[in-house]
């Protein structure tokens, strides 16, 4: 069986938890703002650990895009490199899980259309693109 190690930030970890222990009636919001998240469940790069983690629910028709921010900071989230590495995850929407294929999105033409649709459902993320001098990962999970 392969190992499930929480996230170290309490909060995330906190809500995860309180995500899945409800089978996904309760904490589908960000913190007080109402906002719905989702929690993708996938593999370590270096550990092969099973990680989860909390991001914004962007949705493009059948499909997620999911936006390494990290508030803005300097360096990417760690779940970057795991998607980059492993590319199957499975995505808890409320009650329902999904399996699904990430890549990351590298043409700028797609990449501004789905930008586009994550500013639109969380509106921050242009404040920490403006607040970094990296460029802010995109990706976008696909139904297997």
């Amino acid at each position: 069986m392969v190992e499930y190690i929480p996230t170290p930030i309490k909060w995330v970890r906190e809500q995860i938890e309180k995500y899945e222990s409800s089978g996904g009636t309760e904490g589908t919001t960000l913190l007080d703002t109402g906002l719905p998240c989702i929690i993708v469940t996938h593999k370590g790069n270096r550990s092969g650990a099973i990680r989860k983690t909390a991001l914004m629910r962007v949705k493009d028709a059948d499909n997620y895009i999911l936006i390494g921010s990290r508030g803005g900071a300097p360096k990417n989230p760690v779940w970057v490199y795991n998607l980059r590495k492993h590319g199957d995850v499975e995505i808890r929407d409320e009650t329902e899980v999904f399996s699904m294929r990430v890549r990351e999105v590298v043409d700028e033409a797609e990449r501004a259309r789905v930008w586009a649709i994550g500013v639109e459902a969380f509106p921050p993320y242009e404040d920490y693109r403006n607040k970094t001098a990296r460029k802010i990962p995109v990706f976008i999970a696909e139904p297997v």
